[in-house]
């Protein structure tokens, strides 16, 4: 599982799927399960991401032992720069 996922579909492919499905009033079978498992390949991907997303900054920017019930301001300064990093790198 990569950046596949991510990016953008080739139009060339889109444009002869849009004209498949015009030519047959609509998605075959096979067309709506292909189209299901992409959206699903990307579900996946979007969960991995979050995941990883919060595991890696709430280990460098929160402390092990709580003092507080809340994020005191500098741990909430530095998840946002961790997140902030953290899309542009994946982006």
């Amino acid at each position: 599982m990569g950046l596949e996922a991510h990016r953008p579909r080739n139009k060339a492919r889109t444009y002869r799927r849009g004209a498949t499905m015009a030519g047959k009033g609509g998605p075959t079978n096979l067309e709506k399960e292909q189209m299901f498992g992409m959206a699903e390949k990307e579900m996946e991907y979007r969960v991995d991401l979050f995941n990883r997303l919060t595991k890696t900054c709430f280990e460098k920017c929160v402390e092990k032992r709580y003092k507080e019930a809340e994020l005191n301001m500098g741990e909430n300064s530095c998840i946002d720069r961790c997140v902030s990093k953290y899309w542009q790198a994946c982006d």
